[in-house]
């Protein structure tokens, strides 16, 4: 696939709470390099991120560099989930879960293969993207993970306080829910086949990790047109503790109280969930999930 039109960057300037703020302008300078047309794009909120991301598609953009970390890569897959126009993406956020699923490591690894990309002409790999529709019918696209239990939850709690300031607010989100911790009622239908069940936490993967490496599907695959689901049952908050480290080396899955599936459409309901996919708030449940196979190219080699 030949690049025939310009560059679009979309950066986040605050993603990794600013640590890579230098790292745009190596981009903007690397990308320049290759000879073709760059075009960063101006946006101050994700609401014109978002609405920049669907003009630079539409206007003809012949890639979309992303520089930022899975909220950032979240709104550029919102216009480019089932078009021509490949990804690059400069991993530069505290959770970059969804860059290392696609196969772009450290920033200059990562500013390296999507140079080598456009070197041989726009070269792309294609994975898979997880279509979600809301009770109310509207359509969001993600290429992480959707949680929809206990993290969720404290995901909710932490960005409604206004204090503390910073990630801090989430620790202290995670020891209030921790007290209230208690299982919910879930409809899950997996492929057509429900099961009635009470848990703690549901998480619905199209990439294994969330949350900076925690690896609640260690076994998800973005290239195999499938979703992975992990459903942890009613547990104690001792044993929740107990477990959760052991979410960063997927471990966690051999745990009598962890139970995993896999599946092409997921329909997920419960009472007072919010789910959020990518780390950002989505909907209330329910919602229905679908694996889209080749949804996104990627600008890297297969």
């Amino acid at each position: 696939m030949k690049i025939n039109g310009p560059l679009a960057v979309l950066a986040n300037p605050g993603a990794g709470r600013g640590r890579h703020r230098g790292v745009l302008p190596f981009v903007l300078a690397h990308l320049r390099d290759t000879g073709l047309p760059v075009e960063p794009l101006e946006a101050r909120t994700p609401q014109e991120a978002l609405a920049a991301c669907h003009a630079a598609v539409a206007g003809g953009a012949g890639a979309l560099v992303v520089v930022g970390g899975d909220g950032t890569v979240h709104l550029a897959l919102q216009a480019l989930a089932g078009t021509d126009v490949p990804l690059g993406i400069v991993p530069a956020g505290t959770g970059n879960d969804f860059a290392v699923a696609a196969g772009f490591g450290a920033p200059a690894a990562a500013l390296r293969a999507i140079g080598a990309a456009l070197a041989r002409g726009g070269d792309h790999a294609t994975i898979d993207l997880a279509r979600l529709t809301t009770g109310a019918g509207a359509t969001h696209w993600f290429g992480g993970v959707l949680a929809a239990g206990f993290d969720a939850i404290v995901n909710e709690r932490g960005n409604r306080m206004r204090w503390p300031r910073g990630p801090v607010r989430y620790d202290l989100a995670i020891m209030v829910e921790l007290a209230r911790l208690r299982a919910r009622s879930y409809r899950i239908t997996l492929d057509g086949v429900t099961q009635e069940r009470d848990a703690v936490l549901v998480a619905v993967a199209n990439g294994g990790s969330y949350g900076g490496g925690m690896r609640i599907c260690p076994d998800a695959d973005v290239t195999d047109g499938r979703l992975d689901v992990a459903v942890v049952r009613p547990i104690s908050r001792r044993t929740l503790v107990k477990v959760k480290p052991q979410i960063y080396a997927g471990t966690h899955v051999h745990h009598p109280a962890v139970d995993t599936f896999s599946a092409r459409k997921v329909e997920l309901a419960a009472e007072g969930i919010v789910g959020y996919a990518d780390g950002e708030r989505i909907a209330p449940l329910p919602v229905t999930v679908e694996c889209v196979p080749g949804a996104l190219r990627l600008l890297r080699g297969a």
